[in-house]
């Protein structure tokens, strides 16, 4: 059976594998996070391209724990070490991120999970483009990234589906009905949610009563916006924007007593853990997000715990770890039955994944969705979940 009809359900949990069955070679060892030049016999090397220092370190050190996981899971599911992980530093900068990209190609890069964030996955997409590298970005979300480019692919939603997909969610759990919208239009990540939500919303019986723009340099005063949305009767928020704005707006509501139903995105996964906020102004909080910590299956009990004893921390994983995770085994899946092994050249196995992603007909599941497919832009199709923030944690809204 070709690779474009073989469905991989359920595969992440690895279980039963056979090493004979692989055309991957390698041998020896354990999957490496490590940065110094040195590299393990036979593995096939995947670089990884995020912030983990500066202001938006949070979804730099997710991704690249998620994926040093996944990894470790790949390699001892083998007994051999079939992949290994270089992670770059790129401080949410596009310009250092093409020098991050630069040096994980010195090393002898073949795949790319990554970049993390929108702006630098732009413009290392562009380079991978030309140098033939398969790139498979957890969590930069812009339509520019996979735009022109054939083998850059996301395991995240596109901006304009996720504000789709919100709407059609708000609409389905009667979460409200006269909305307000608060984006940075700055932002190419809000911007781009929100105007997928606008153009949905009114057909999915939303009336959009209040709509109200801020910008990075205007991010600390919201009083206007939300008076707007309090004296135009909103019943419900929809914030498609980052956690740490919104952290602000929640202060200023509570402030001026204001309580409507506050609605987010995948970017709002990091509120709680905000210095100094009062995590108690979330209750009630609703946000999307393709994945929930606190599901009870093994397969998230399962990352989550290796998350845990990877990090040395008692918190718990968010979904830019899960998508990396996902974005590790997804391409493991991909190669199984191929005859690439660490001598092919960037180039073929580039081709062996497009083979595949590229298709149409590819089935994943992972920890972020079941029965995720890929379009020949590169954007994935999967349905989000909804969480709700009570007593200061997660919990499943489906």
């Amino acid at each position: 059976m070709s690779l474009e009809h073989i469905s991989r359900r359920g595969f992440i949990k690895l279980t039963g594998v056979a090493a004979a069955g692989l055309g991957l070679s390698a041998c020896g060892g354990s999957g490496s996070g490590s940065s110094s030049g040195s590299s393990a016999a036979g593995a096939i090397k995947i670089g990884g391209i995020g912030p983990i220092t500066g202001a938006t370190a949070i979804y730099g050190n997710a991704t690249k724990f998620g994926a040093q996981v996944a990894v470790d899971k790949v390699n001892d599911s083998e007994g051999k070490t079939v992949f290994e992980l270089n992670w770059q530093d790129d401080e949410g900068d596009a310009e250092k991120a093409v020098n991050a990209y630069n040096n994980l190609m010195d090393w002898g890069m073949q795949i790319l999970v990554g970049t993390t964030t929108t702006t630098p996955c732009v413009a290392v997409a562009d380079k991978t483009a030309n140098d033939r590298i398969f790139q498979l970005t957890p969590s930069a979300s812009s339509t520019d990234v996979t735009a022109g480019k054939d083998n850059v692919f996301q395991m995240c939603f596109t901006d304009p589906n996720q504000g789709e997909k919100s709407a059609e969610y708000i609409a389905k759990k009667k979460l409200g009905s006269k909305i307000a919208i608060i984006y940075n239009n700055s932002d190419a990540y809000s911007t781009g949610i929100y105007n997928g939500f606008s153009k949905a919303a009114p057909g999915l019986g939303l009336e959009i009563v209040s709509t109200q723009m801020f910008t990075d340099d205007s991010a600390t005063d919201f009083s206007v916006q939300l008076n707007d949305a309090k004296s135009k009767g909103a019943d419900l928020v929809f914030l498609p924007i980052y956690y740490t704005p919104a952290s602000l707006i929640l202060q200023q509501a509570k402030s001026m007593g204001f309580a409507p139903k506050f609605v987010g995105c995948d970017g709002m996964d990091g509120i709680l853990t905000v210095e100094g906020f009062d995590t108690s102004l979330a209750e009630g909080l609703v946000l999307l997000t393709p994945f929930v910590a606190s599901a009870d299956d093994a397969e998230t009990k399962g990352f989550v715990e290796a998350y845990k004893k990877l990090t040395g921390t008692s918190e718990d994983p968010n979904q830019f770890a899960a998508d990396a995770y996902d974005c590790v085994l997804a391409i493991y899946a991909a190669l199984k039955d191929s005859s690439v092994n660490a001598s092919s050249s960037n180039a073929d196995i580039c081709a062996e994944l497009l083979k595949t992603f590229g298709s149409g007909s590819y089935v994943y599941s992972g920890l972020t969705g079941k029965d995720m497919t890929w379009g020949s832009n590169g954007e994935v199709s999967k349905d989000p979940k909804g969480v709700v923030i009570t007593n200061g944690k997660y919990e499943s809204l489906d």
